[in-house]
């Protein structure tokens, strides 16, 4: 079973991403070490004692639709009331509405335990959060007032309604409807599907937020507008009144996440014979609701980030314990008898510390996009535009990385288990089927990848991307210069990466400059991964610096797997040509 790892964590979070400095130098003010080791101890706690138990129980069981109404699996909704009764929904909440108002980096190595224990709770939290930072930054006073502290305190849920059965990730396509009433609200029509516990029973209110268009609304993405929508309406003293015109009409049999009520939502169809039209507030301003959403898609892009990572944890937690149970045939350097445990023979040690490194690495980015965006928030001027940059130029990283680091870890792990794997009854399998929503939804990885390419390299005119090389090329530097024998050739593996990513992006640059977009295009999920691995790989030499005890495992991804990144360069540089006439071949076959 799941533990939480606590102490890697923390180790992460202060001496690789950044929060140590950030603490001594008092930028988060009074917040200190002991306070953060005590909050993630008691998050380690829980999740390890009250999460993980249930996740067989929520995988097996699932959610259950009857009617229009959600049940979650057995314990389920009392874990949830146990978790809100913690106070962790509101660990980084603002403090007007009765949140704590920590740093990101708390909440989001918190979210990596909830969703390492069970990914289909820990992902119902996580759009309430986005709603909470969504109607914080853009509602009116009168709607805050009504709605955050409910959802800070997680007593009401929040969902987040984009996609239509004919808009998927094209939001150009979306045809929900809004009509002005008259009185100051609307009244919204229309279908969303995949919606994330868009109905459940953890909480009696449920508050959806929902893209829409206006009657006279521009075409495609600049006539959006954002709404919030109740499931049940709310009085002025916060007392529930009326069911609202919206209701689950049916749930998604998935692959995995099954505890998790993926549902297809209905507005406005005259739900149990109310008058027909879901009533719903405005939030921001009129046809600028994407503006508003992306506050909220881009806390969900770093978050789905983390269940990237939660999953690779997990899996290699469950691998390596097998590992060092399941005895099978002779290893030269076991010394018992019989037949040895197969964590003896070489090939199931690489490929365990494969999944040890990929996971570290998608952690270290993760956190660090969390720790820019905390420091976005403190900083001023510049100094806070720096780091609104930095948090721009590794979301995409955290998002797109992570979760293909988190199947291709829990597809390692079910290898370890051998036939084994392939069974329900070990649960590999089962993580393995969680980890392969997360590089689809939130904007898929290719999305992701196209987002990196076309709008952050360009940041600060294109000269962001090279300061954040320099920086990783400064880790590179400083592992030459520490002298120590264990590195190995990691100073001159990352190097040779650096070069290649530098030389990869002056590339694509060029391609933008020049408006040559479909080739720049072509190169841009190569392109993600090549980055990830080179910031990844300094991230593990950056712990390395810190802690000896780390050198070996830094040593084992520079000198066996480091050397991906040229090949990922000739994709970017080299690789656009085929690609175009290979399509254009298939596009006509």
């Amino acid at each position: 079973m799941y533990r939480a790892p606590v102490e890697e964590i923390a180790f992460t979070l202060k001496h690789v991403a950044g929060l140590k400095p950030a603490l001594d130098a008092g930028i988060f003010g009074d917040l200190g070490e002991d306070l953060v080791d005590a909050i993630l101890a008691e998050a380690g706690r829980f999740a390890t004692d009250e999460v993980a138990p249930l996740y067989k129980v929520g995988d097996e069981q699932g959610a259950v639709l009857n009617g229009a109404a959600v049940t979650t699996p057995s314990g389920w909704k009392e874990l949830y009331r146990r978790w809100i009764d913690g106070g962790w929904n509101a660990l980084s909440g603002p403090e007007e509405f009765g949140g704590q108002a920590l740093p990101t980096m708390l909440g989001v190595a918190a979210l990596e335990m909830w969703n390492s224990a069970a990914m289909a709770f820990g992902i119902g939290p996580t759009l309430t959060m986005g709603a909470v930072e969504a109607l914080d930054k853009h509602a009116s006073d009168s709607l805050k007032a009504k709605y955050l502290a409910k959802l800070v305190s997680g007593e009401w849920m929040g969902t987040m309604n984009l996609t239509e059965p004919q808009a998927g990730s094209d939001l150009n396509a979306l045809r929900a409807r809004a009509e002005p009433a008259g009185d100051g609200t609307y009244r919204i029509f229309g279908q969303k599907i995949f919606i994330t516990y868009g109905e459940h029973d953890f909480t009696d209110n449920i508050i959806h937020l929902v893209l829409a268009r206006l009657p006279d609304a521009p075409a495609g993405t600049r006539g959006i507008s954002l709404f919030l929508v109740p499931k049940f309406l709310v009085g002025d003293d916060g007392s529930l009144g009326a069911r609202n015109d919206v209701f689950c009409f049916g749930l998604e049999h998935k692959l995995g996440i099954r505890a998790s009520p993926t549902c297809t939502m209905i507005y406005g169809d005259g739900f149990e014979g109310a008058k027909p039209g879901a009533i719903g507030w405005l939030i921001g301003e009129e046809n600028k609701g994407l503006a508003c959403m992306f506050t909220m898609m881009n806390n969900a892009r770093l978050a789905v980030g983390m269940q990237g990572v939660a999953v690779a944890e997990t899996a290699t937690q469950k691998a390596l314990g097998y590992a060092k149970d399941r005895r099978q045939g002779k290893a030269a350097g076991y010394e018992g008898t019989g037949m040895a445990p197969i964590i003896h023979h070489p090939d199931v040690q690489r490929t365990i510390l494969t999944m040890k490194a990929l996971t570290q690495m998608a952690r270290a980015i993760s956190y660090s996009c969390a720790h820019a965006i905390d420091r976005a928030r403190v900083s001023a001027g510049d100094d806070a535009a720096h780091w609104r940059d930095r948090a721009n130029l590794l979301t995409p990283l955290a998002k797109a990385f992570s979760t293909d680091v988190g199947v291709d870890v829990a597809s390692l792990g079910l290898q370890v288990h051998g036939g084994m794997g392939f069974i329900e009854e070990t649960g590999a399998a089962a993580l393995y089927r969680d980890a392969r929503i997360a590089p689809i939804y939130e904007g898929t990885n290719g999305i992701q990848a196209i987002d990196l390419v076309t709008r952050k390299l360009p940041l600060g005119g294109g000269n962001h991307v090279h300061g954040y090389i320099a920086e990783l090329a400064e880790i590179s530097g400083a592992v030459r210069a520490s002298n120590v024998e264990g590195f190995g050739r990691t100073a001159d593996c990352l190097d040779e990466a650096l070069d290649d990513l530098t030389q990869s992006t002056l590339f694509l640059q060029g391609l933008l400059k020049d408006g040559r977009l479909d080739e720049a295009l072509a190169g841009a999920t190569p392109y993600l991964r090549l980055i990830s691995l080179a910031a990844g790989g300094a991230y593990l030499a950056r712990g390395a610096l810190a802690d000896e005890n780390r050198t070996a495992l830094c040593r084992f991804f520079a000198e066996n797997l480091l050397g991906e990144a040229h090949a990922l360069k000739d994709r970017v540089v080299g690789g656009g040509e085929s690609l175009a006439a290979a399509g254009t071949a298939l596009i006509f076959a």
